[in-house]
């Protein structure tokens, strides 16, 4: 481990880092690169498969701490690993989304319906890998499905989004306002959405998890209901750009493409591995995480309807935002 580089990385930011908490990370790194050392593994080299080994020894001692993580991540980066810092990244990945799915249920329907819908599933802790995920998951939706009626569960995940809080959007009001229309206000939001996906490519940078390339800045312009959506009446259609499209696009395998769409750590790996069926009504979490933008644009709750679903076998996953009369 290179301990000085990594401290400076740490200390020479912008936002330094507490010598604390320095040392505390460095830490956390020379033991996990104690740990992959018997699997042959470098901190230069190691991947997903070797930490979330170490995740699993965190979790049993109950070691598993954001701040752990987060040491291993900037380590990762430090080293341009980035598939060491992409494999952290998927373990923190909508880390609260359970979290926040009990908060709603017990807000929205009462803690009699959440205690029966979570009695006995733990947790989930932090740092469970994602191959995991899915069989929890899978036992709160359908425990929702049989509780609840089909609306109600859809509104209940429609309010998790993906566990964003509601400021999270905050800014989108004035820029709404400042655009003086709806029509305006897409066509800005889309812009600029574009011209921040032109930098992370120009810059060699990551777009939240992955490469931006020519390709897939191409395949986002011709298809304006990609990335922030399409007006088409009173209603927006939005279809989520790829998890990871630059893979997405490559893909001929259906399978596969499905899985490179996905965004959520809860649901995807059961793309690929097929184990485990988890209902579509799930994405309405994700649903609920494209109308919220909408919703803070407009200053007002609005109502989501899914689309496409790569959870029943769809290519892509997508949505409709029904929009005030009013407004349009």
């Amino acid at each position: 481990m290179d301990k000085e580089g990594y401290r400076r990385y740490l200390t020479d930011r912008e936002s330094p880092v507490l010598e604390g908490k320095v040392r505390e990370g460095i830490f956390m790194v020379e033991r996990f690169e104690r740990f992959i050392m018997k699997f042959g593994k470098t901190l230069e080299t190691v991947g997903s498969s070797e930490l979330n080994r170490f995740s699993l020894v965190l979790i049993d001692e109950a070691a598993n701490t954001y701040e752990n993580y987060v040491a291993l991540l900037r380590y990762g980066y430090f080293v341009k690993n980035m598939r060491l810092y992409l494999a952290v990244l998927e373990l923190l990945d909508g880390a609260e989304v359970m979290d926040v799915l009990r908060e709603k249920l017990s807000e929205m329907v009462g803690d009699n319906e959440h205690d029966q819908v979570f009695d006995e599933i733990d947790g989930p802790p932090l740092g469970m890998p994602s191959s995991e995920k899915p069989r929890v998951t899978k036992k709160v939706v359908d425990r929702m499905e049989d509780i609840l009626d089909l609306e109600t569960c859809q509104k209940v995940l429609a309010e998790v989004a993906h566990g964003l809080p509601r400021d999270f959007r905050k800014d989108e009001r004035e820029k709404y306002l400042n655009a003086g229309s709806l029509d305006e206000y897409l066509k800005q939001t889309q812009m600029d959405g574009i011209a921040e996906l032109e930098k992370h490519r120009n810059d060699g940078t990551l777009f939240y998890n992955q490469e931006i390339t020519d390709e897939v800045i191409e395949f986002v312009k011709s298809r304006p209901d990609v990335l922030i959506g399409e007006r088409r009446g009173n209603v927006i259609y939005h279809t989520k750009i790829p998890f990871m499209a630059k893979e997405y696009l490559a893909a001929t395998d259906n399978k596969m493409k499905r899985y490179y769409a996905c965004h959520c750590a809860w649901a995807r790996e059961s793309i690929l591995k097929g184990d485990v069926d988890i209902s579509p009504t799930f994405c309405y979490c994700s649903g609920g995480f494209t109308k919220q933008s909408w919703e803070a644009a407009l200053g007002q709750p609005l109502r989501v309807e899914m689309i496409n679903s790569v959870l029943k076998g769809d290519l892509e996953c997508s949505f409709k935002v029904y929009l005030p009369e009013d407004v349009v």
